[in-house]
């Protein structure tokens, strides 16, 4: 699906940008514990971004169950946003209580391959 592709896309973009901007701008500001959030929050925003678009390849196949191939797109971009932005929120504010978001954009991760799994299978 070319709107999976695109999302995946952009949100590879996003945590190039981010992550360089983290390594720079934000080296000298953030402390190492901080830090070490900061890039999870890249790291697994770049590793989602790259499953969008694998999803978005798979959900272009005709060998698989193309809705629920569609909703695991959107829950892994739901695990980005969460996951992710709680993180980068957190790292970048020092607000703890936001670390109780992220454990739900991590379920979102989870039920995301799992439905790619599930349609595979049943593909």
């Amino acid at each position: 699906m070319q709107t999976l592709l695109l999302l995946g896309s952009i949100n590879m973009i996003i945590s190039v940008i981010l992550g360089a901007f983290g390594a720079h701008a934000l080296k000298k500001r953030l402390s190492v514990e901080m830090s070490a959030v900061y890039q999870t929050a890249v790291q697994y925003q770049m590793t989602h971004a790259l499953g969008l678009i694998l999803v978005g390849l798979i959900a272009n196949t005709t060998a698989v169950q193309g809705s629920l191939v569609l909703t695991a797109g959107w829950f892994l971009l739901a695990g980005i946003i969460l996951f992710s932005g709680s993180l980068y929120v957190l790292s970048l504010t020092g607000v703890k209580k936001l670390g109780a978001i992220t454990p739900i954009g991590g379920l979102a991760f989870i039920i995301g391959w799992i439905l790619v799994s599930v349609a595979v299978i049943q593909g």
